[in-house]
């Protein structure tokens, strides 16, 4: 395992759709141990393969529950609203109130290939939505006015 460096706000590989993971192969596997210890480095609570630089489909997240791996996520459901301050690995020293959804069903392959859905309400959900969110190139930023956002970095 190893810590990779933690991409940050402007760094185009963040801004891409990223490709799906056609095979769980070792590098996938190196890939989910490495950002597995780069987030819990870093303090963070969700960490996106775009984050370190890699254009695949993969999160991992850990909100005090255990580590959760998800290859090719997709949420299937959302419920509720909740309204909360978020921030970002890749926007470091920013936090903004982000409004998601407070109840999401996600379903995504774990490392040995086998379809598992996880369910999560309040940090979770706003994780999995965030982390979800990078594989498609948005940030939280992108939620918040540019007038709130410049309240945010005072």
């Amino acid at each position: 395992m190893a810590i990779r460096i933690i991409r940050q706000e402007g760094d185009p590989v963040l801004r891409e759709v990223a490709k799906p993971v056609r095979e769980i192969t070792k590098n996938i596997l190196k890939l989910l141990d490495d950002m597995a210890e780069t987030m819990y480095d870093a303090e963070g609570v969700g960490l996106a393969a775009p984050q370190v630089g890699i254009s695949k489909r993969v999160i991992v997240m850990d909100v005090g529950e255990g580590l959760i791996e998800l290859i090719n996520p997709v949420i299937v459901l959302k419920e509720g609203e909740q309204t909360g301050p978020e921030g970002c690995l890749s926007i470091p020293g920013l936090t903004a109130e982000v409004t998601r959804a407070n109840r999401v069903v996600a379903k995504g392959l774990n490392r040995h290939g086998e379809e598992i859905t996880i369910e999560g309400q309040e940090l979770l959900a706003r994780c999995i939505q965030h982390e979800i969110d990078h594989l498609d190139g948005i940030l939280f930023i992108d939620y918040v006015n540019p007038l709130n956002r410049l309240k945010s970095k005072k």
